[in-house]
């Protein structure tokens, strides 16, 4: 849905110190209900990539999945889209580490505080873990990086990591890898695959 991609774009041109009716405008006529803030693009690869497994398509039942460019920015998002703003109801994913972030901001936006999901490290972490290094593997190698993988794999840093370890800092290692390997990884999973809290993210949609 188009709308939607501008109502995106408004918020983050709103959360940048732009103004705020556009956002408006477009949440009235979509209509908006969920926003899904997410810390990053590869997330948000990762959850339309489910959504469309699934058969869901997420903008017609206004949820707009948003990147908010890192935790930091939560509490911005939240006062902009939840009930001292836009009064959409707010979820999202994070990584434990930025648990602290999230619960500030929603707490300070009115949401629930059991309304976000959290990843033991990451999602890609979650996804690895739950596909299994010889699957990811594979995955690469359909991907055509199989070549790029041991190149990595031969530098000093990586002896002695855990293969689960190395493939998740591999997929960070090239601009856009990992934002592509947020689809990839989430299209090789089995249907009862799915990692808890990306599951529990869409139960909860």
């Amino acid at each position: 849905m188009t709308d939607m991609g501008a109502f995106r774009d408004a918020v983050t041109a709103w959360a940048a110190g732009g103004p705020g009716g556009p956002a408006y405008e477009l949440a009235a006529r979509l209509p908006v209900r969920v926003a899904v803030l997410l810390e990053g693009l590869s997330d948000v690869a990762a959850v339309n990539a489910l959504a469309e497994s699934r058969g869901r398509n997420l903008a017609a039942e206004g949820v707009c999945v948003l990147s908010i460019g890192g935790a930091m920015s939560i509490g911005r998002y939240a006062q902009l889209l939840g009930s001292p703003g836009l009064d959409l109801r707010l979820t999202g994913l994070c990584d434990e580490r930025e648990r602290p972030f999230y619960a500030r901001g929603f707490e300070r936006a009115g949401a629930a505080q059991d309304g976000f999901f959290v990843c033991a490290a990451d999602l890609e972490d979650e996804l690895i873990r739950m596909l299994g290094v010889t699957r990811v593997e594979e995955a690469v190698r359909a991907e055509g990086d199989v070549r790029a993988l041991r190149t990595f794999l031969r530098q000093p840093a990586q002896q002695g990591r855990a293969p689960q370890q190395q493939f998740r800092r591999f997929l960070g290692t090239k601009k856009g890898r990992k934002i592509h390997y947020g689809r990839v990884l989430v299209e090789a999973l089995g249907p009862d695959q799915v990692p808890a809290p990306l599951d529990g993210l869409f139960s909860s949609l």
